[in-house]
């Protein structure tokens, strides 16, 4: 189930990622309220609070990626 509101979520805002969180355990994370998602436990609000939070996890996969091929391409230069 996903956290409770936090006041940066109250006012509309993307919940905040650590910037630590590796990328293995952002996509297992994601694939969990994907699951979690799909199965209809959820509330309407937890549905959005989840959808919000699978919305940051996404970005910041796909961020560390785009680090990564950079990184990628700065070897191979």
């Amino acid at each position: 189930m996903p956290a409770k509101k936090s006041e940066s979520q109250k006012d509309g805002l993307a919940p905040q990622i650590d910037p630590a969180l590796r990328y293995e355990d952002a996509v297992k994370e994601l694939e969990k309220l994907i699951v979690d998602m799909e199965s209809g436990k959820f509330s309407l609000e937890e549905t959005l609070l989840a959808y919000q939070r699978g919305a940051a996890l996404l970005k910041h996969c796909q961020a560390m990626l785009l680090q990564v091929e950079q990184q990628v391409r700065v070897f191979e230069g």
